[in-house]
């Protein structure tokens, strides 16, 4: 089947582009054809990429773009031709943002199947007036629209209940959560101690992530045996977060590479995960399925994962105390409980796995020629 995928990004860190790229393989290896479409830009640094490459056997087509005058988030592209010209056999949009309309919008003519992939935008604390508009875009827009996809395939359980005040429920909801390569279960659980320990983050430097209060909880421990490491791609114009570079706090550069990224993890003693929010966060999947000790906020995309004191450790949102509290806890713990909670940390995430997962998509595009 000719599947066509749309996002705004296929270039940088990008939770959504790492789900898009990782089922988009998955999906050529099972013989399909697959091609993505989307902006033109790299993500967090706003450099132009080229208009066209092939990766990995996925054919990617991106666009000009500009960006919306509600939200920097948002991007306009229009791909609309491309689209009636491949003739897929499906379309599977990401986000609930104003190109995933034009797909549908498009799809509608040609009789061809839609998909939506949410990616858990709700609960999104914002100013008052992006507040208004996006209150208004929901109400007027999507909610008089989204009805239209053929399925809508949700990455969390908690946004279940936003989308039926949007009017969706049933068989119409599809759940397909982000995945984690085999590769991370094949490694061996590295044995934690509590001597010379690497606290890590891994992911994009950007405002959302809170890097600052893992810095100021960092601090407050101030304990000789720890280090900090800030791994990935500093998002353009907040450059000032190097700042807190000291010889114990450390800024890594980006990876993209998934083996050097499994080594760089392995390198951490505990992994955190400080975001203001997160809709089910990739980074802390991979942490878990490598049966790492993790910390994060008690965010919704978080708590879908993490029990805490089961698998992991959740602390309260923007609370300092609160991290501070978790880390001298897990600082404390003795070496029963630490190999238990890592046997867990795998364990609880095994369903994530990205055979798993994909066989749950493929079965979805399966059911389409059987009607």
């Amino acid at each position: 089947m000719k599947v066509l995928m749309i996002c705004e990004f296929s270039a940088g860190i990008c939770g959504v582009w790492s789900r898009v790229f990782l089922e988009a393989k998955a999906l050529v290896s099972k013989g399909h054809e697959v091609h993505v479409l989307s902006t033109n830009i790299e993500k967090g640094t706003g450099d132009i990429v080229r208009d066209y490459e092939v990766l990995d056997g996925v054919k990617i087509h991106r666009f000009h773009s500009s960006t919306s005058s509600f939200s920097k988030n948002v991007n306009n592209f229009n791909f609309s031709k491309e689209l009636s010209e491949l003739n897929p056999g499906v379309v599977i949009t990401h986000l609930i943002h104003p190109h995933s309309f034009k797909a549908l919008k498009s799809c509608q003519k040609l009789s061809v199947p839609c998909f939506l992939v949410t990616h858990a935008p709700f609960g999104v604390k914002r100013s008052f007036p992006l507040n208004l508009a996006t209150w208004l875009y929901y109400n007027f827009v999507v909610k008089n629209k989204i009805s239209g996809f053929t399925k809508i395939i949700t990455i969390t359980n908690w946004e279940v209940p936003y989308l039926n005040n949007l009017g969706i429920s049933g068989d119409k909801l599809v759940f397909i959560p982000n995945s984690v390569p085999e590769d991370f279960f094949k490694q061996k659980i590295k044995p934690f101690s509590n001597k010379n320990v690497r606290i890590m983050f891994l992911g994009r430097v950007a405002p959302v992530k809170n890097i600052p209060l893992l810095v100021d909880a960092f601090k407050r421990i101030n304990n000789p045996d720890l280090t900090l490491e800030i791994v990935g791609p500093i998002e353009k114009g907040y450059e000032s977060i190097k700042n807190f570079s000291t010889k114990k706090i450390v800024f890594s550069k980006p990876i993209f590479n998934l083996s050097v990224k499994i080594m760089k993890l392995q390198e951490a003693g505990i992994f955190i995960l400080p975001s203001i929010r997160e809709g089910l966060p990739q980074s802390l999947l991979e942490a878990l399925a490598l049966g790492k000790i993790v910390v994060a906020s008690d965010t919704l995309g978080s708590k879908e994962v993490i029990i805490d004191s089961k698998n992991g450790y959740l602390f309260r949102n923007g609370s300092v105390d609160s991290l501070v509290e978790v880390l001298r806890k897990v600082l404390s713990l003795k070496n029963s409980s630490i190999k238990k909670i890592q046997s867990n940390a795998r364990v609880s995430v095994k369903g994530y796995s990205t055979s798993s997962v994909i066989n749950k998509l493929n079965k979805l595009l399966n059911s389409l020629n059987k009607k």
